[in-house]
């Protein structure tokens, strides 16, 4: 437990989080009733009807409820790659510790649950050991945000390479179902989310290996419109760069990148047995294709990239139904798609939640909870969470 009472105090913490994010928690609620709004008077659903259930395999769900356990565990014990050159955490704590930091992903607005892993696994000044090199919020804050480019960068790619090899419907429709949004914007909206991955990734390629002249130009061309964003924005990339040292050591760096790719292949894998059991097909009767899963997986990453909903509400649907206008008739989008989206949405966040509660639990009860509950008051003003991205 922590020693520290203030940590345990429960009234300051709720304050503090008003006063400090009430702008950003008001976005939060705007955003996520515009987009609730648009898909209602679009016509798609939130709550499918009990018809829309007919095709589905109800042994599905429990299946893809255990994908989602080994993805989660992927996804959350690659961390140990990038955090090894300073610190070598056991995967069940770093299990524990993801699956409360997910969770508060999930749940909070804007994506200000990104700090709680990190909070939640530095060193804490109790836990030091002499002649032992502590990992802190700064160090564990670059790795959490190094791994988001890594994984936008992958994401990308194979919505990209979905987008161009995969057939779809002919012809397209203008509009997705139900949204207010043309396919082809849809579809740019993947090619986009390539370049600016590309960019990003170089970015901190280059601050790794060339640290010095990066620096140099950054301040000196930024620098002529503003020198404070000059150093922000250099300090930020310099900070990120940090966090790809793994790949300075192979032993680290591709064992990284299999789990990465285990981790979004299992998801994939699990969302495409969900659309079977939903009993999402095409016009001719043929079920979806891997490859089509792929680039619906790759639509919901672009959809999540709009910051603000608690539990990703009315993005995560947007993002799915806009995958599948490209490759399915009306009639099942509305259909059975909808029973595809929301026993995918309910299953993924009940199973989050929960992993999250046995994560708070593992991480010792009061402790876990402190960390997960205080972590944006304790460390918000540190340039660790700064420099995160929204």
């Amino acid at each position: 437990m922590d020693p520290n009472p203030s940590l345990l105090a429960p009234a300051p913490v709720g304050r503090s989080l008003l006063q400090r994010h009430a702008g950003k928690l008001l976005a939060s609620v705007i955003i996520t009733c515009g987009i609730v709004y648009t898909v209602h008077k679009g016509g798609l659903k939130f709550l499918p009807e009990g018809g829309d259930f007919k095709h589905v395999r109800v042994w599905t769900v429990p299946v893809y409820f255990a994908s989602l356990l080994a993805m989660n565990w992927f996804r959350a014990i690659r961390w140990r790659f990038l955090l090894r050159a300073i610190a070598d955490v056991p995967r069940k704590r770093l299990f524990a510790v993801s699956c409360v930091g997910f969770a508060a992903i999930l749940l909070m607005p804007f994506r200000l649950g990104e700090i709680v892993r990190p909070y939640m696994i530095r060193t804490r000044p109790a836990d030091r050991k002499e002649g032992q090199p502590a990992l802190t919020l700064t160090t564990a804050t670059s790795s959490v945000v190094a791994e988001r480019v890594i994984d936008l960068f992958f994401l990308s790619v194979v919505l990209a390479v979905s987008l161009l090899l995969v057939p779809t419907v002919h012809p397209l429709p203008d509009r997705v179902v139900g949204l207010p949004v043309s396919v082809a914007t849809v579809r740019r909206s993947g090619f986009v989310m390539l370049a600016v991955s590309c960019v990003a990734i170089a970015t901190v390629i280059v601050f790794y290996f060339a640290r010095d002249w990066a620096r140099r130009t950054t301040l000196s061309v930024i620098g002529r419109l503003s020198k404070p964003l000059a150093e922000r924005l250099a300090g930020m990339a310099e900070k990120l760069a940090d966090g790809l040292h793994v790949f300075g050591r192979p032993r680290d760096g591709f064992p990284f990148l299999i789990e990465t790719t285990i981790y979004w292949g299992l998801n994939a894998c699990g969302m495409w047995l969900m659309a079977w059991g939903s009993g999402v097909v095409h016009s001719d009767g043929s079920a979806i294709t891997f490859g089509e899963t792929c680039a619906l997986m790759g639509m919901l990453g672009c959809a999540i990239l709009i910051p603000g909903p608690p539990g990703l509400l009315g993005v995560f649907q947007a993002g799915i139904y806009a995958g599948m206008t490209m490759f399915f008739p009306t009639a099942i989008v509305i259909g059975e798609g909808a029973a595809y989206v929301f026993l995918l949405y309910a299953v993924q966040v009940i199973s989050q939640v929960s992993l999250g509660v046995w994560g708070l639990a593992v991480e010792g009860g009061s402790r876990g909870l402190s960390g997960g509950l205080v972590a944006l008051r304790e460390a918000e003003s540190s340039e660790a969470v700064a420099d995160l991205p929204a």
